[in-house]
């Protein structure tokens, strides 16, 4: 299993790591890594890995089995040994794109308080599927009321509790699509907010910004009907 270090801080943006092993199609586990694996609608993360004699470029970042995490590197290069020391350097701004976006969706989740059929994000863009019949009469007002939740600069925080917790406050879980995070029979949850002027509060396995005002001013695109009832809601960052 690796240690997966971007929970523990997402903003860690370079650290050592050990080869623990080279998949057969050429992908670089580490013991402990920084780079957060697909998931969840969130892309796998990119950047480099450089060892004494050597360097590659990772294009992306996949779950592996067992609970490892596989670098996937950009071009068949030579790769860095079986017990080798590494440093890992993410490729920064694409990593805190995802952040904001993921953690502007969350807010949406709390604009729109309908059920989450699905969701992907982007360094540009992301967008939530809501179990929506009707579209929404007021885009211009969803927008302001983000923003407005944005600006208020809410503290993210992340929190643990256990699977009998989660089942006794089945509310919690928004998205239908996926599964909550489980680590070591916990589940993972992201409070944006704190006490009584808590935001959201929900599982989530991906990367967030500390404060939503990170996130800066957002812009809301477009509304797709997908299915019977399904409605698909983008939002764009705008900086």
């Amino acid at each position: 299993m690796t240690k997966q270090t971007f929970i523990e801080d997402a903003y860690l943006r370079d650290a050592s790591a050990e080869v623990f092993a080279v998949t057969d199609e050429g992908g670089i586990i580490l013991d402990a890594t920084i780079f957060y694996a697909t998931s969840g609608g969130q892309p796998g993360d990119s950047g480099t890995l450089s060892w004494q004699g050597g360097q590659i470029d990772i294009a992306t970042t996949v779950k592996g089995e067992g609970g490892s995490i596989i670098l996937v590197p950009a071009e068949p290069n030579p790769l860095p040994p079986v017990g080798a020391r590494v440093m890992q350097m993410l490729n920064w701004e694409r990593r805190h794109r995802h952040m904001r976006v993921h953690t502007a969706l969350h807010l949406l989740s709390v604009v729109v308080p309908l059920p989450v059929t699905g969701g992907s994000i982007s360094a540009e863009k992301g967008r939530l599927d809501f179990d929506m019949v009707d579209p929404p009469e007021d885009k211009a007002a969803l927008e302001d009321t983000l923003n407005k939740l944005i600006a208020c600069d809410f503290v993210v925080r992340d929190e643990w509790i256990t699977q009998s917790e989660l089942e006794a406050n089945p509310g919690l879980v928004k998205t239908m699509s996926v599964a909550p995070p489980k680590g070591a029979g916990h589940i993972r949850l992201v409070r944006i907010g704190e006490g009584e002027n808590t935001a959201d509060l929900q599982p989530c396995g991906g990367t967030h910004v500390r404060y939503t005002s990170e996130i800066g001013p957002i812009r809301i695109g477009k509304i797709e009907k997908k299915g019977k009832q399904n409605r698909r809601v983008y939002v764009h960052l705008t900086t």
